[in-house]
């Protein structure tokens, strides 16, 4: 017999020499969720293990990303107060510029300061955008925010934006307005293929959520497959720097469609669904918890993302960097 391909996977060491998709730390970003009016970490139920920060508990997480090699954090703003048109997502002084300055603040360069652009955080209603007379989002008048709002966390210090409401043309603007006040270094890192998933519950959780209805009329249906790859060109035509699928783990042949058509970093986001899922069979005794979240961050690699967004990243790089 030749052929033998058990030889290659004989020993620890020849399976470390010949493996072809590995994690690093610098491949991994941080989602976190800093809440206005608190002064100690909230524990999120849903999602064990992951808080709502305090302005300050956020900044020793930014210190520790940088300690521990992350690519970067993306940040979520829990406001206090919500109202019809997501007025805190433009005010200096809201909870995300604050944050997106207290992290610059601290770590400078070192890491990529990364912001969701998108108002579900700040509308009472909890829709990505403002509501027109009939109760629907309104793309046109929510794209005019976005770009202002791209421009509110350009100024207070964000390296990349990241639209993720899902409207038509969000990225076009959103160029526009930062290039025209001189922010042309500002990264876009477009959600460019976002389903109305139902892995998005513990979120909804994490951010206080008060959404009325579903998002079913912007994000894209579960069934759809080419639908991504025209929302992933449009986006790139209108001047985004990376594209993300998200999620990740069921949307699997999503990032390898996009991986092979685009020639820029694609993303993923592992989120809050896939994340509880193995916290909870974990907590049964069901899987092995430590091989189960290496194993799902390697197959969204394996399948062609360059970047992950998971909320277990500073654990991951803590255990890569042992």
């Amino acid at each position: 017999m030749i052929e033998r391909p058990r030889r290659l996977r004989s020993t620890a060491a020849v399976r470390r020499l010949v493996r072809e998709t590995h994690l690093v730390p610098s491949q991994l970003v941080l989602p976190m969720f800093v809440a206005e009016g608190i002064d100690e970490p909230r524990p999120i139920a849903s999602m064990p293990g992951v808080v709502q920060h305090s302005r300050e508990s956020a900044r020793r997480a930014y210190a520790e990303a940088v300690e521990l090699g992350l690519g970067g954090v993306m940040l979520f703003g829990v406001p206090e107060h919500k109202d019809a048109v997501g007025s805190g997502a433009l005010d200096p002084e809201g909870i995300l510029n604050t944050a997106i300055a207290d992290a610059r603040a601290e770590v400078g360069d070192d890491l990529l300061v990364m912001s969701d652009l998108c108002l579900d955080e700040f509308t009472d209603h909890g829709h990505c955008g403002v509501l027109d007379a009939q109760g629907r989002v309104d793309n046109d008048a929510t794209v005019e925010i976005y770009g202002r709002m791209g421009v509110a966390q350009a100024q207070a210090g964000a390296h990349v934006v990241g639209p993720s409401g899902m409207m038509d043309g969000q990225v076009e603007v959103i160029r526009r307005e930062l290039d025209a006040v001189g922010h042309q270094d500002v990264v876009i890192l477009a959600y460019a293929a976002k389903y109305a998933s139902a892995f998005y519950g513990p979120f909804r959780e994490a951010v206080d959520s008060s959404l009325q209805g579903d998002r079913r009329t912007y994000q894209q249906d579960p069934g759809n497959r080419r639908e991504s790859l025209r929302e992933t060109l449009l986006d790139l035509e209108q001047g985004a720097d990376i594209v993300m699928v998200k999620p990740a783990m069921s949307y699997l042949d999503i990032v390898s469609d996009v991986r092979l058509a685009v020639d820029v970093p694609v993303a993923a986001y592992q989120v809050s669904g896939e994340y509880a899922m193995i916290e909870a069979a974990a907590a049964n005794g069901w899987i092995d918890r430590d091989r189960a979240i290496d194993e799902s961050l390697l197959s969204i690699r394996r399948a062609g993302a360059d970047i992950v967004l998971t909320y277990w990243a500073a654990e991951v790089a803590r255990r890569l960097t042992r």
